[in-house]
């Protein structure tokens, strides 16, 4: 008699268990959990690609620190040197003596009402 109730009472413990694994199981799959998961990885990502960013951007301004040292761009400037170019654009953006429009013209527009 007493092996019958440790059985029982142990089958009774592992249909208990087990049913309280597969109902967490299924909570965990459901619409809106997954949901939940899938905001939670979305943030976690978007941190992890901003600390990325920053780090980048950390060694990027590090290595430009570098390179303006080796080549001595941040060294004083020589008056007697000359001063830098023009560009083809010329100060304004436009090329020299390129002439504006009168009036600027815009394309066609089919969804005004003529």
């Amino acid at each position: 008699m007493f092996r019958r109730a440790f059985w029982f009472t142990a089958g009774a413990a592992a249909g208990a268990w087990a049913t309280t694994k597969v109902n967490r199981k299924l909570r965990q799959l459901t619409p809106e959990s997954l949901a939940a998961q899938a905001a939670d990885k979305a943030v976690e990502a978007g941190h992890r690609l901003k600390e990325f960013a920053l780090d980048v951007r950390a060694g990027m301004l590090q290595r430009e620190t570098e390179l303006e040292e080796a080549l001595g761009l941040d060294a004083p400037v020589d008056p007697a040197l000359p001063g830098p170019r023009r560009t083809a654009l010329g100060p304004g953006g436009d090329a020299p003596g390129r002439r504006e429009r009168p009036h600027p013209t815009h394309p066609y527009n089919r969804n005004e009402d003529h």
